[in-house]
């Protein structure tokens, strides 16, 4: 049993985390000791790159141009061409349209920090308490939804917060602090969330002050965030440190950081001069901050000089640390900083746990693993010896790796690759040897090896006849770059498993004469030796092997003779994208085509087939017949406009066909420019192989290599679980929840900007930069959407956003979120940054997410910092976040149902698990609407753990002027918090809301297995029908769509069973 007095207990459990990854100790103190005084800004421009590891070990693309084909404006870059853009329908488009206005005054700024007063910078609790007592309008919001201007401000003595006008006499128009249970950010009051004002003003524009012993709510909305942040970073530090104020806006000492600042200008001033020159001073800042221009160091300093009537003469120690804070001093980071702070200006290793737990949702932490952070990241001896971390440690922390938005376990190979090859994604190339487009790219033996480097798993290698007897490869026109079959051999066998141990398709289009193709067999067997996969497939066998089983080999696919031929060469059909681009671009006609791609006969000698073993080109008919008679090891190639056509008309068929088989989808031959397909329109059909242009960067190029860097940037990706299952349905057009998968929701806070460039060759603005930013989501038709920021006017290159986005995902497997920066200019706006992540390898809490060029280089030192939180994942996910759905207003529940197949005997199967689903529906969303229930009470968001209500239940008993008791009894295993004695109304409610959630989750806990056995019994009852279903249906007289119809309906049955 534990009480209220000592509600640590209720808390205690929480600190248990373990560290994630370890990087370098960052000793800035240390090693500023050992500098001489000669080399001291250089030192610390080292020392500060160890500080802040880099973004750019992961494997990026660095060569080719990035062009966009259908940019509305001359002479701009889009962040995407229309030809390369995802036209889901999902969630429409927040604010997407650029105001056209030729008024550039009239712009809405973005909220921004930068939108306060210049003289306006909050680095500190002081700046915001001056800012307090200045005081602002704001508007309050009272019950009756109304809303009324008034002029807040804060008392000179700091206890008292009073607004003007009211119709009350100044005495009642007046909050004393001391009374301030807590301080809430965003609409978490039943006030800000109620119908008639939800809409009316953002999320970030809002606060509630909680006071009294009732629990009432003071709600208030400000011009910008940047004031709201303001008010509430004040505000707690005042409800926290009221009773010991002193001190606090006029510090008598030196701070832990003021006094570590003036140890770094004591050793740039070896001989106590009291100053030094300005050329010093912006390198040791730079130094420290890599990234801050050095133009806008030196504007700071002569500005602080102005101000002081010292201008042009040496930076004294006072100016020095004014221009530091000033400039080095996140606000975003400050503020947090003070919300987890129990030692005002810093963090201990407890608040630190708090923090990394809570927040980051690591697991397992401890003090002694915060002590290793804190000693890692502070860069003052004083806060290391103490464990103390302080704004510039916490700062440095959260931009190092840990705390990278990209899991880090997803940087190694952590999926089964057990599974058959069609099973899985396969990262592709198509014409890897040109370095430009098809007309007028050259080609060039280093495109293979960057393509290989970037874990490509499928080149394409175009063979033709050459002089001397020697094959040459060359693609389209580019036949006066030429490179020798034997060379291109050469680099594969020596690239070919540098960067993935798991098998290589090299996919050989044969142009050549019968004594070449003898020529080529030679060189394939002689240079890839052993690599060369050789053995026949096992007929006996229904799937292809695994990566597994096939690491480190090389499979040939290509054109061959039936095995049985004896002969030494034979006719084949050539229906390959080769002959078709040479066919269109000598004008053939299309009386040569076999379900839209070109078809001719060619001659093929036995020792060039016999290497083709289980990747068999083969014509494809259509879904039936491949169904009937392809073979396992065979393999289709589909142009991209008949991709898409069987995607829009058979999308099921298409899913269903590629469990089994491998499919490759190419580039139509039209796009001579070398343009890429969208790879997510053609994996939401199962298509394993699909082939890109690696030469051309751009939206689709960011999409595939996002993708594949979730498995270790290995070159295969397993693809979801309902997309394998032989027994499962899917259709690759779904625009609404999949059955048999949760919906989940992602929360994303895009908090702020750090030192964004000028958009490489941009000459407009100078140096100014107006971002604003693009939330996309690819994926299935259902989770596509897209989301934009406001433009930031003002200090642009360290913009502040605050701004929050929900996406409701469909199917997390194949959805991939990315963030793409570009500057807000009336000429054209163009592009800055972008970075792409799949959906599964998100990490929650307070992240920062590194940005790449155009061409897929890392940006140094360029960030965006964002707050993600997972709702509703589902079991066999992270363990962390694992929230639950924000319940949908008061509309019926909607139950997943079983479809009628028009066969009796399956219908009857079938219709009897209704109550079994029902019941399963009703148990996980009566616990879904009791925790939302409980977080909003707690004044949380749906978004937020049960870790974060706990910590806010004790806060409130902690900080209770009255002894309040609530009994917490952990002794059993449903856990209860009764009330002892007389509580405060929203308590009580509090206390009821956990006890039904507590409830619910017992009757769905002890309820589980009863309902999980009904509806798998009757999924295996189900699954007796699935070898007889076709002969059982067309017994009942079903035929042609119509038992068409009832496989798919059965199929819908059981992937609904499946839990």
């Amino acid at each position: 049993m534990a009480e209220s007095q000592a509600s640590e207990s209720v808390v205690g459990p929480l600190y248990e985390l373990v560290s994630e990854e370890t990087t370098p100790t960052w000793d800035a103190a240390a090693a500023a000791a050992a500098l001489s005084i000669s080399e001291t800004y250089q030192t610390y421009l080292d020392v500060s790159a160890a500080g802040h590891p880099g973004y750019g070990a992961e494997g990026v693309y660095s060569n080719g141009r990035y062009r966009e084909h259908s940019s509305p404006r001359i002479g701009t870059r889009n962040r995407d061409s229309s030809a390369e853009r995802c036209t889901g329908t999902g969630n429409p488009p927040c604010g997407i349209m650029k105001d056209g206005s030729k008024q550039r005054q009239a712009r809405k700024k973005t909220v921004s920090f930068s939108s306060m007063p210049s003289d306006r910078k909050m680095n500190s609790t002081a700046a915001c308490m001056a800012f307090m007592m200045e005081g602002c309008e704001m508007k309050k919001v009272r019950s009756n939804s109304r809303m009324y201007n008034r002029y807040f401000l804060l008392d000179p003595d700091m206890r008292w917060l009073r607004w003007e006008p009211s119709k009350k006499d100044s005495e009642k128009a007046k909050l004393e602090i001391k009374s301030i249970k807590e301080v809430r950010l965003g609409k978490k009051t039943p006030v800000l969330r109620s119908n008639g004002l939800s809409d009316q003003f953002p999320d970030e524009c809002a606060f509630s002050i909680i006071y009294g012993d009732n629990y009432e709510s003071l709600d208030l909305v400000a011009s910008t965030a940047d004031v709201v942040s303001t008010w509430v970073m004040g505000l707690r530090y005042l409800v926290s440190y009221g009773r010991h104020m002193v001190g606090v806006v006029e510090p008598s000492q030196p701070s832990v950081r003021t006094s570590w600042i003036g140890s770094v200008f004591e050793l740039a001033d070896p001989e106590r001069q009291g100053h030094i020159d300005l050329f010093r001073a912006t390198q040791i800042i730079k130094g420290l901050n890599p990234g801050m221009r050095e133009s806008r160091i030196e504007l700071k300093f002569k500005e602080l000089q102005k101000a002081k009537d010292c201008y042009g003469e040496g930076i004294d120690l006072d100016t020095f640390v004014e221009a530091y804070c000033e400039l080095c001093t996140r606000p975003e980071i400050f503020f947090l900083l003070v919300q987890f702070s129990s030692n005002k200006e810093y963090l201990d290793s407890k608040d630190l746990m708090l923090f990394v737990e809570v927040e980051q949702g690591v697991e397992g932490v401890t003090e002694e693993m915060c002590r290793e952070i804190v000693h890692k990241y502070e860069p003052s001896a004083e806060g290391r010896n103490n464990g103390y971390l302080s704004i510039d440690g916490f700062t440095h922390y959260l931009l190092s790796s840990e705390c990278h938005i990209f899991d880090p376990q997803h940087k190694h190979v952590c999926q089964d690759m057990t599974q058959p090859l069609s099973h899985y994604y396969i990262n592709s190339s198509h014409n890897a040897s040109l370095l430009e487009d098809h007309y007028w790219g050259s080609s060039d033996l280093s495109s293979y090896v960057r393509a290989l480097r970037m874990g490509c798993r499928s080149l394409e290698v175009v063979v033709w006849d050459g002089t001397d007897c020697e094959p040459v490869v060359y693609v389209g026109s580019s036949v006066a770059s030429q490179l020798a079959f034997c060379k291109v051999l050469d680099v594969i066998n020596q690239y070919a498993f540098e960067s993935s141990e798991y098998p290589l398709i090299l996919c050989l289009v044969t142009h050549c004469s019968v004594p070449q193709q003898r020529v080529m067999a030679q060189h394939l067997k002689k240079i890839l030796g052993d690599k060369l996969h050789v053995d026949p497939p096992n007929m006996e066998d229904h799937y292809l092997s695994s990566p597994e089983k096939l690491k480190g080999k090389i499979l040939i696919k290509g054109k061959s003779l039936p095995s049985d031929s004896q002969d030494s060469e034979g006719e084949v059909t050539d229906e390959e994208e080769g002959f078709e681009m040479s066919r269109r671009m000598m004008g053939g006609d299309d009386k040569d085509q076999l379900n839209g791609i070109g078809c001719k006969r060619l001659r093929l000698c036995k020792e060039l087939s016999d290497l083709v073993t289980l990747c068999k080109s083969v014509q494809f008919h259509d879904f039936e017949t491949s169904k009937r008679e392809q073979k396992h090891w065979e393999i289709c190639s589909f142009n991209e406009v008949d991709a898409n056509r069987f995607a829009n008309e058979f999308p099921e068929d298409f899913v269903s066909y590629n469990k089994r088989f491998l499919s490759r989808v190419y580039p139509t031959p039209m796009r001579i420019d070398a343009s890429n397909m969208n790879p997510q329109d053609f994996w939401k059909c199962g298509c394993q192989i699909v082939a890109m242009n690696y030469q051309t960067p751009g939206l689709m190029m960011d999409l595939n290599l996002g993708w594949f860097r979730q498995n270790g940037n290995c070159g295969y990706v397993l693809r979801p679980a309902i997309m394998r299952e032989e027994v499962s349905y899917f259709s690759a057009n779904a625009r609404d929840s999949l059955p048999g998968v949760s919906a989940q929701l992602l929360h994303i806070k895009v908090i702020s900007g750090q030192n964004l460039p000028k958009p490489r060759g941009s000459a407009a603005k100078g140096d100014v930069v107006e971002p604003y930013i693009y939330v996309e989501i690819h994926g299935i038709p259902a989770d596509c959407a897209e989301q934009r920021t406001k433009t930031v006017s003002q200090n642009g290159d360290n913009p502040i956003f605050d701004e929050s986005f929900e996406f409701q995902i469909n199917l997390p497997e194949l959805a991939a979120l990315r963030f793409v920066v570009l500057d807000d200019d009336y000429i054209g706006d163009e592009f800055i940054g972008q970075y792409t992540i799949p959906f599964e390898c998100l990490l929650p809490g307070y992240r920062h997410v590194p940005l790449q060029s155009l061409t897929g280089e890392f940006l140094p030192n360029t960030t965006l910092f964002v707050h993600v939180a997972i709702t509703n994942r589902r079991g066999g996910g992270k363990a962390h976040k694992r929230g639950l759905s924000v319940r949908k207003g008061r509309k019926a529940r909607e139950y997943t149902s079983t479809k009628t197949t028009g066969i009796k005997v399956v219908d009857e199967l079938f219709r009897a698990s209704t109550q079994p689903l029902r019941e399963a529906t009703d148990l996980r969303e009566n616990v879904q609407n009791a925790m939302v229930s409980f977080k909003e009470l707690c004044g949380l968001t749906p978004a937020a753990n049960m870790k974060q209500c706990i910590l806010t239940v004790s806060s409130w008993l902690m900080n209770s002027e009255r002894a309040l008791r609530v009994i917490v009894d952990l002794s059993d295993a449903y856990p209860t918090m009764e009330a002892h004695g007389p509580i405060p109304e929203l308590l009580r409610k509090v206390l009821t809301a956990y006890d039904t959630m507590i409830q619910t989750s017992r009757t769905l806990i002890e309820s589980a297995d009863g309902v999980y056995s009904k509806l798998t019994q009757a999924q295996r009852a189900g699954l007796d029908f699935h070898e007889d279903l076709h002969r059982i249906g067309a017994r009942e007289g079903l035929k042609g769509r119509k038992l068409q119809k009832a496989m798919e309906s059965y199929a819908w049955n059981i992937t609904v069973l499946k839990v």
